[in-house]
C-alpha cells in the first residue's frame, strides 16, 4: 500500500479481464485488492526461483524511464539478462540471425566456466522465462514469447488484458516504487534459486569425487 501498488486506472479505461483482481472503486479509480497482489507476487517469485534453481535463463525487461536500475539489479541477483532501452523485434523469433556472431560461454550448474575459450559456433540460447515490468509497451516481446513458448511474468494494471501474460501480477505499473518493489522481490527470489543451485552442484561434485580425493591428506613424519 505504501508503494501505491493497489491504485489502478480510471474505471473508463479498465479491461474486464481484471474484474477478479479489483477490490472496489474510489474516486472513479479501480482499487486492486492487496491480498490478490501478494498472492500473485508470491506465485511469480516461486516461478522465478524455480527457473533459476533449475539453471534456466531469466530476462528482465523494463523500458520505462526510471526502471533501469531495478531491472539491472534484479537481473544481476538471479544471474540473468536485462533489457531497459527497447525490445528489438526478432530477439527470440529471429535470434539465430541477430545473435549468430555473438560468442557463447559455457557454464556448469555451479556457474563455473567450463570452456576456457568462448564458443563461436554455439547455438543461440532462448530464455526460459521473461519478466516484463511494463507489458503495455512491450507487446512485441510478449508476442514473441508466446510464439516461442516462453513463459512470461508481467505487471498487469487494470487497463491491460491479463491473458497476454502467463503469470500476471495485478499491480500499479505507473508507480515506480511499486515496480521497484516487484523487481526487488523477483530478483531476490531468483538469487535464492541460483544460490541453492550452486550449493547443490558443489555438493554433488563432492559426492562424485573419487574417494582418495575426498579423504583428508595423510602426512608422514620422520622418526
Amino acid at each position: 500500500m505504501a508503494s501505491g501498488a493497489h491504485l489502478g486506472h480510471l474505471t473508463s479505461l479498465w479491461n474486464p479481464g481484471n474484474a477478479r483482481y479489483i477490490h472496489g472503486i474510489r474516486d472513479n479509480i479501480h482499487v486492486i485488492a492487496l491480498e490478490t497482489i501478494a498472492a500473485h507476487l508470491r506465485r511469480a517469485a516461486r516461478v522465478v526461483e524455480g527457473v533459476a534453481r533449475a539453471g534456466g535463463s531469466v530476462v528482465f525487461v523494463g523500458t520505462r524511464r526510471g526502471q533501469e536500475r531495478c531491472v539491472i539489479n534484479a537481473a544481476k541477483m538471479c544471474g540473468g539478462a536485462h533489457v531497459f532501452d527497447w525490445w528489438i523485434a526478432g530477439t527470440i523469433t529471429n535470434a539465430h540471425n541477430l545473435l549468430q556472431k555473438k560468442k557463447v560461454v559455457e557454464r556448469d550448474m555451479a556457474d563455473r566456466i567450463v570452456s576456457p575459450k568462448p564458443i563461436t559456433d554455439g547455438r543461440v540460447v532462448v530464455p526460459d522465462l521473461v519478466v516484463v515490468l511494463n507489458p503495455m509497451e512491450n507487446s512485441v516481446a510478449l508476442h514473441e514469447c508466446a510464439l516461442a513458448g516462453v513463459p512470461t511474468v508481467g505487471i498487469v494494471d487494470t487497463d491491460m488484458d491479463p491473458l497476454k501474460v502467463t503469470y500476471p501480477i495485478p499491480c500499479n505499473d505507473d508507480s515506480l516504487r511499486a515496480v521497484q518493489l516487484v523487481a526487488g522481490i523477483l530478483g531476490r527470489a531468483g538469487e535464492a534459486g541460483r544460490l541453492a543451485r550452486i550449493r547443490e552442484a558443489e555438493l554433488e561434485s563432492v559426492r562424485t569425487r573419487p574417494e582418495d580425493e575426498q579423504r583428508p591428506a595423510e602426512y608422514e613424519y620422520d622418526n
